[in-house]
């Protein structure tokens, strides 16, 4: 992987993606993609490196890659892994809970509020705590299968300016969303760690700035961008002389 990354680094992140040993050429139009691909077969001549023919696709409109389908129109969620979801049996104990989320979790980006909705499931994964399973975990589980059968389809970032993050906090968690004109990016989630119950609302909501901030710094660092969050006192923050360390 490292042999590959830094014979692609020059076009990673342009036109080439590498993990481990797969790479994958994305381009605007078939013209363009022709050109990326010459540059990648010349690369890997110079480097006497072989791609298997077998195992090579070409001009694909959409791909599955990393878990993720990828076409013109976004990344929806791939279907074989909702149909695994959704056939999913009701948890018998914790470790088929984490097994359940772990799933599920890794498309937590196309479901807002996750964390929330997970709460009742994540509660009997603690320890010392006896496992009963009851009306709240059943509606989480349900609502769970439901929201990723039907997740909407996430746009892909258009460049790196008009972006615009949506924040919230509550006693439930933190929720946000990453828009870029007007299209859902990801969304984001996360229950409250202990100390944090105790938080005034005022460093609830700047939590859930810092939280999303440092989640999406791929997209957000060094572009101007609006954050939106329904606690008006955030806005006097930069007016203050005194800060808590918080």
């Amino acid at each position: 992987m490292d042999l590959m990354n830094r014979m692609c680094k020059p076009y990673l992140d342009k036109f080439i993606i590498v993990f481990i040993d797969d790479i994958l050429v994305y381009s605007r139009t078939k013209h363009e993609h022709e050109g990326h691909l010459q540059i990648l077969f010349e690369l890997l001549r110079k480097k006497k490196l072989y791609e298997k023919f077998s195992k090579c696709e070409f001009r694909l409109r959409e791909v599955q890659f990393l878990g993720h389908v990828i076409n013109d129109k976004g990344i929806p969620v791939d279907p074989t892994k909702v149909e695994t979801v959704m056939s999913w049996e009701t948890p018998k104990s914790p470790t088929e809970i984490r097994r359940f989320l772990g799933l599920a979790g890794y498309y937590r980006r196309f479901i807002q509020d996750f964390s929330k909705i997970a709460s009742p499931l994540t509660s009997l994964t603690q320890k010392n705590i006896k496992y009963v399973w009851d009306q709240k975990q059943e509606e989480a589980f349900q609502i769970l299968k439901q929201k990723l059968s039907s997740a909407p389809i996430l746009a892909l970032p258009d460049g790196s300016n008009d972006f615009v993050v949506y924040c919230d906090a509550s006693v439930n968690g933190l929720g946000c969303v990453l828009m870029q004109r007007n299209n859902v990016i990801a969304y984001a989630s996360r229950q409250l760690k202990r100390h944090e119950a105790n938080y005034a609302t005022h460093d609830l909501e700047l939590g859930a700035v810092v939280f999303v901030l440092k989640l999406w710094r791929h997209y957000l660092y060094g572009t101007r961008f609006v954050v939106y969050s329904d606690h008006k006192s955030l806005k006097h923050i930069f007016d203050q002389k005194d800060l808590n360390m918080r």
